[in-house]
């Protein structure tokens, strides 16, 4: 009964969509009040609908009812309550049904926190909302329903992947989903703005949070996803430009560059039709990650293994999408420059600069992603892009962006700020002989590459730009100051810690025994000893090993390796000693005799500064975020600067 009635809440979601999506239009056209008003409440409704349908699968879960077919998928009795509620989303079905509430969800948020925007701006966005909430609730309705029953029931269920089975995937997947889904706001009032033929500073005002909130959600979930993989997985690394992976930094990639042109365009009416741009191709990017999930043309560990014409068909929704967006564009759009003039040594001139160059990234990470499918499926031969081709080409823009934010500090609108000479040389020079320092203090861990280098000065350049100039006594309370030099600290850390993990890492493999211990640098391992563990829905062997530095022991690892007898999958736990400068990590291998067995071990320097930039890049956003203050009156703001020229609406 708890099935049907999730089918069927689902069902009325759709249709109320599809209502949502269709009667403000009529309203427009009609100048009827009743129809106009009808938004708000359908939008409330839907995300509800939504809620519920995705409340009872997950009662169906807890009740293990495997005569649905999805959960005698994805769950097993033995499995514990908390892994039952992430197999919720832990499959295909489900997670395309918490992707239209996510969906939903923010659709209601705009209904809700946006009493303040104009009105006939609002009934477009929620009008457009609705309309991608249907289009994706048909398609969930269609192709991948999670309450489809199969009698009679197995007795027992499947099991959850064991590679899904940690805290992690409770939390990383629905972050994500966030993230991806929120931009759709941003595409709406994109679209609104086109077809109202209105885009101003208003107008940017009321869309920079929504991009704010996807972004901060995107960047949780990112970085949730790279700490789980580095600890579940027993990869001994935090990211491999796996595709899915990419498809995760794709929108983040066009989600900051939109971030920044929505600055300039509310506070100095510049870059409006970029605004239009990175809204619509932001979003298109997030539903091209959902079909890289999901259509089984890429191969990863990440993603669903489901049939591809479910694939076909989430790719035709993205080009129905696109391509209606884009075909709103040109003929809205005006060619005629905007009013606002500047120079390169400028705010708008900089970020201008940066915009391009993350534009830049996004398009290269684009490239080597899907070049090798389209070779492919051209019947040219089978391609491998990897690693070097991300690294050769990601690696110097990133390093240029990171160049252009330490000039920050000094960026006022229209020109540069004057600074004293003592704060416009000592973060260079900060940076110049502290990232010297810290690349020869690992010259033993690993060649002195350029890019390492590089980063090293430049992250370190950049810690000082943003601290030196911070101004100390009367901005520490100012919110949104605190955001932004949190979100760009993240980025100075971040870098630090990528640097000298890609290249002062030390890794090394041996078949550990007792009475023969094993050297890796400054780090002697010695076996300790084995036990056998019973989990609840597994069994497992755990090692003990021993780890000392100058005759001291300075950590105890303990690497498991188990068995899921359900699946009978063999999972591999690491050990690992977490550490502020650096983690100790090594995977279990194959058992080589009686107390004797293969290794991996690694020394990761400052791995864990990637995970604490990313905090503080999340940390800065959400600060940002809640800092907004309550927007003007409309006019105050549109008056501001002349509104971006678009095309004359027609309007009845």
């Amino acid at each position: 009964m708890l099935a049907e009635l999730g089918y069927l809440s689902l069902l009325l979601a759709t249709l109320l969509a599809l209502v949502q999506g269709t009667l403000p239009w009529l309203g427009l056209r009609l100048a009827s009040r009743p129809l106009l008003d009808c938004a708000r409440p359908l939008a409330l409704l839907t995300a509800a609908l939504l809620g519920a349908a995705l409340v009872l699968l997950a009662l169906c879960f807890g009740r293990d009812d495997f005569t649905l077919v999805y959960v005698a998928q994805h769950a097993n009795s033995a499995l514990p309550l908390g892994f039952k509620l992430a197999a919720v989303w832990g499959g295909h079905e489900g997670s395309m049904l918490f992707f239209v509430f996510a969906l939903a969800l923010w659709g209601a948020l705009v209904a809700l926190c946006s009493r303040r925007v104009d009105s006939l701006i609002l009934v477009r966005v929620l009008a457009i909302m609705g309309l991608i909430v249907g289009l994706f609730g048909l398609y969930t309705l269609a192709f991948s329903s999670p309450f489809d029953r199969a009698f009679p029931g197995p007795l027992e269920g499947r099991d959850l992947n064991p590679m899904l089975q940690d805290i992690g995937l409770i939390i990383h997947p629905p972050l994500l989903y966030l993230g991806y889904v929120g931009f759709a706001v941003n595409f709406a009032f994109a679209m609104a703005a086109l077809h109202s033929g209105r885009l101003d500073g208003a107008v940017a005002h009321w869309s920079r949070p929504w991009a704010l909130g996807s972004w901060v959600f995107l960047t949780a979930g990112i970085l949730l996803g790279s700490w789980w993989a580095y600890y579940e997985l027993g990869w001994g690394g935090w990211w491999f430009w796996d595709p899915v992976e990419n498809a995760s930094l794709l929108p983040w990639l066009l989600g900051t560059a939109l971030l920044h042109a929505l600055v300039v365009c509310e506070k100095r009416g510049a870059y409006g039709h970029g605004v239009l741009l990175l809204s619509i191709f932001t979003f298109a990017l997030s539903l091209l990650g959902t079909f890289v999930v999901r259509s089984g043309v890429l191969t990863s560990v990440h993603a669903f293994a489901v049939d591809p014409n479910r694939g076909l068909t989430l790719l035709l929704l993205l080009g129905l999408l696109l391509t209606t967006a884009l075909t709103l564009f040109a003929l809205r759009a005006d060619t005629r420059a905007p009013y606002a003039r500047f120079g390169f040594w400028s705010k708008e001139g900089l970020l201008g600069a940066a915009i391009l160059l993350l534009v830049v990234a996004c398009a290269s990470v684009l490239l080597g992603t899907f070049y090798p499918m389209v070779f492919q499926s051209l019947h040219l031969g089978s391609l491998s892009v990897g690693a070097p081709y991300f690294n050769a080409i990601f690696v110097p823009l990133a390093l240029m962006l990171m160049a252009l934010m330490t000039q920050i500090p000094r960026l006022r609108w229209q020109q540069l700020a004057t600074v004293s000479r003592l704060r416009a040389l000592l973060p260079p020079l900060l940076g110049l002989l502290g990232g010297g320092l810290l690349s020869l203090a690992y010259r033993e861990q690993g060649s002195l590459g350029w890019s390492g280098i590089l980063a090293n000065m430049i992250g370190l350049w950049l810690m000082a730009s943003l601290l030196f100039n911070f101004p100390l006594k009367t901005q520490w309370r100012d919110v949104n100051r605190m955001g932004s030099l949190l979100a760009h600290l993240g980025v100075a850390v971040c870098a630090l810690g990528i640097a000298q993990v890609s290249h002062h890492s030390q890794e090394g493999g041996t078949v550990l025994s007792a009475g023969n211990p094993y050297r890796l640098g400054a780090y002697e391992f010695r076996y300790e000893g084995s036990e056998p563990l019973l989990g609840p829905n597994y069994t497992a062997e755990r090692i003990t090993l021993s780890v000392h530095k100058e005759g001291k022991e300075i950590a105890r690892l303990t690497p498991e390796r188990r068995h899921y007898s359900v699946r009978t999958m063999n999972m591999n736990e690491p050990g690992i000693q977490w550490g502020l400068f650096g983690d100790l990590y090594v995977v279990l291998g194959e058992k080589m005799g009686p107390d004797a067995y293969a290794m991996r071990l690694h020394h990761k320097p400052l791995v864990r500064w990637i995970w604490f930039g990313g905090l503080l890049m999340t940390a800065g956003g959400a600060l940002r975020l809640l800092g907004r203050r309550p927007l003007l009156a409309a006019h105050q703001q549109a008056c501001a600067h002349q509104p971006i020229p678009l095309q004359p609406w027609e309007a009845p």
